[in-house]
């Protein structure tokens, strides 16, 4: 007997179709938001300062490190995809370079999380982690 209402859970290149799309239009929200409050120093620069002071909070500072990550996986699957599209064995080698930029991704997010966001570890306990 057949199963009815099963998820489709799909293979690793189906969730990284998915992580593109969604890191791609995160970045372009950032982006909206960044032209958006860069652009209000012209009608108020004091809305403009209350809105630069609101950025410095850990949440934000969390948040930058979602950007960057979004950002680095992104562009490494970007690249991953013209490899594929446009290198002849591309296709045959497509999940050995996602493993690659998955590999990549998390070696230089480990370090950037922890640059990233020691000051803020510091200012709320008084010690880094």
């Amino acid at each position: 007997m057949a199963s009815v209402g099963t998820l489709y859970r799909g293979d690793i290149s189906t969730w990284s179709w998915v992580a593109h799309r969604i890191t791609g239009v995160a970045v372009l929200f950032f982006l909206d938001v960044h032209v958006l409050d860069t652009a209000l120093v012209r009608v108020s620069p004091t809305a403009y300062d209350a809105v630069i002071a609101s950025y410095k909070t850990p949440l934000v500072n969390f948040l930058e490190v979602g950007l960057v990550g979004a950002v680095l996986f992104h562009a490494l699957n970007g690249l991953r995809i013209i490899a594929v599209d446009f290198w002849g064995k591309g296709t045959r080698y497509q999940k050995q370079m996602l493993w690659t930029t998955v590999a990549i991704w998390a070696v230089v997010m480990v370090p950037a999380t922890y640059f990233m966001t020691i000051h803020t570890f510091q200012a709320l306990f008084g010690s880094t982690p």
